[in-house]
């Protein structure tokens, strides 16, 4: 079941006519020696985790540690409550959960990192709205974090999930792919649907920053988890309909860490850039007492 390319992992699950999810799930016990049951198990305590945060930030007052965010994915829930969403009923609750897990993060909450804490809100805001809008239970949604931790694999292997090395590209875009195959699978397409919607989630966000204020996981941190679960979203719309990614899942994952790596210091996570580099930006970044990590 060891597979290290996403052409490798398709190639098991056609031999063996499973989906991605079941291939993850047997490579995990060969590799751990741990039971299938036990991994569910920790999955789905993982799941918990994600929906208590979720609950949080959408019913509490969370404010994040510097008093930058808090409170706006409430606002989004309330505005979705009581007046017709311009992008949906459910593309509106994906982003607001997202946005609640990340201001969760941010407040020194207990999230799970899915890739990271800086794009974890975007897994569960997916894939909770999704398994609510179509009716799925829990042991679909503990498919769909295994389809997502196949395609974080891969990306991790292959490249980067990391900010500083990759820039937001390679953690909200990494985050939103592993979202949008997994709903591909949780709604019963092919392992090949899948591969083409985490593809094309790089592909919308290739060349994106990170360029965080102050060097605080939260501005625009939190408005980019919103993003992604709607690239997410879009991208597994495309891949349902039969739309495929012209440039192989490889190929992406390649040209993402190429692209990522080209990026200058200032754009990867050192507060110094884009956003963070704003007359804005800077000031708050004083006012915090913030400092750069960018080599001179």
């Amino acid at each position: 079941m060891n597979f290290t390319k996403g052409e490798e992992l398709l190639a098991l699950c056609r031999e063996h006519k499973i989906g991605m999810h079941e291939i993850m799930l047997r490579r995990e016990v060969e590799l751990t020696g741990i039971g299938e049951a036990e991994i569910k198990a920790r999955l789905f305590l993982s799941l918990g985790i994600m929906r208590k945060a979720v609950e949080r930030g959408l019913t509490e007052d969370v404010k994040s540690v510097s008093g930058l965010i808090g409170g706006d994915a409430k606002k989004v829930k309330e505005h979705n409550d009581k007046a017709k969403s311009v992008c949906g009923s459910l593309m509106s609750r994906a982003i607001s959960r997202a946005m609640a897990v990340l201001e969760v993060n941010a407040a020194m909450g207990k999230i799970v990192a899915a890739p990271t804490a800086g794009s974890s809100g975007v897994v569960p805001g997916v894939l909770l709205t999704v398994a609510e809008e179509f009716a799925l239970d829990d042991d679909t949604l503990i498919q769909g974090l295994l389809t997502a931790g196949a395609v974080g694999f891969l990306i991790t292997r292959n490249a980067t999930v990391a900010g500083a090395e990759g820039g937001c590209q390679a953690e909200t875009g990494s985050a939103a792919a592993m979202a949008a195959a997994a709903v591909v699978e949780m709604l019963c397409g092919s392992p090949e649907a899948a591969l083409h919607a985490a593809a094309i989630s790089l592909q919308n966000v290739l060349g994106l920053v990170c360029d965080p204020i102050a060097g605080l996981v939260e501005v625009p941190c939190e408005h980019r988890n919103a993003l992604g679960a709607a690239n997410a979203l879009i991208a597994a719309e495309l891949a349902r309909a039969n739309v495929a990614s012209i440039i192989p899942f490889d190929e992406v994952v390649e040209a993402m860490y190429r692209v990522g790596r080209a990026l200058p210091c200032e754009l990867r996570e050192t507060a110094i850039g884009g956003l963070a580099g704003t007359p804005t930006g800077q000031r708050i970044k004083q006012e915090l007492g913030s400092f750069s990590l960018c080599p001179r």
